[in-house]
């Protein structure tokens, strides 16, 4: 299962696990998408794909999407916590506090809502795998930051305490952290300025989504006694949520 399955890394995850013989789950806000996502699924690799078209900030979608899934499966053997943004970069003191809220209601409270209606599903599973999707800024906070990089440093806070809590089931919790990686989430932040979005990239070779599907893949195919707990990825241009160097300022002899 994969929130925000209708772009980005969630698309990704979601065509890498069907690649490899999964049955996927693919829910998201944006039900044109989330259609297309199956179609294209189902064709290609001959799994099952079913949709769930809700808002993971709204804690009663989430419940009658899990009933109806409920319904569906017998279980479920991974969930994929992707779903989330960045709204605005700013100040703390010049924030939209509109901005903020969408930020906490959806990084936070609806990892929070989704995790806890589908873990009974979870647990039925022998297999159990909760993977968050977090952020190189839940580990060093950047200027104008602020309230994204407290969601994602919260969001890396509640993998460890959820593998804590979920250990007598036996089911593994594992954090992803990517750095710059270039899909739909500038163009988000910025409210679809796509020039200002294509800066953020410009002149650097950045993570793609397929990148963040292939290491979230490899970390649910590990041995059954081998949980991946937390892994940073970023592009070789970046050190951390701070330290960024463009192309052009490497050195170019050595």
């Amino acid at each position: 299962m994969v929130t925000g399955a209708t772009s980005g890394f969630g698309a990704a995850i979601a065509g890498k696990f069907a690649a490899n013989g999964d049955n996927i789950i693919a829910t998201g806000r944006r039900a044109d998408r989330l259609q297309e996502l199956k179609d294209k699924l189902e064709s290609e690799y001959d799994v099952k794909v079913i949709t769930l078209h809700f808002d993971v900030r709204d804690r009663n979608e989430v419940t009658a999407a899990v009933e109806q899934l409920s319904g569906m499966v017998d279980c479920v053997d991974i969930l994929v916590n992707n779903a989330g943004l960045a709204a605005g970069l700013s100040t703390i003191d010049d924030g939209d506090v509109d901005d903020w809220d969408i930020m906490v209601d959806t990084n936070l409270k609806g990892l929070l809502y989704v995790t806890k209606y589908v873990l009974p599903l979870i647990k039925k599973s022998k297999q159990g795998h909760i993977i968050n999707i977090g952020s190189t800024a839940g580990k060093v906070a950047y200027k104008n930051g602020n309230v994204y990089c407290a969601t994602k440093f919260a969001v890396d806070a509640l993998s460890q305490t959820m593998r804590i809590d979920l250990l007598p089931f036996g089911i593994k919790v594992t954090s992803v952290n990517p750095g710059l990686a270039e899909t739909e989430f500038s163009i988000v932040r910025f409210k679809g300025d796509e020039d200002k979005a294509k800066s953020v990239y410009k002149g650097l070779d950045p993570l793609v989504a397929d990148d963040i599907a292939d290491v979230a893949f490899y970390c649910a195919s590990q041995p059954a006694h081998v949980c991946i707990n937390d892994i940073t990825v970023t592009c070789t241009n970046q050190a951390n949520s701070f330290y960024i160097i463009r192309d052009s300022e490497k050195v170019k002899n050595v």
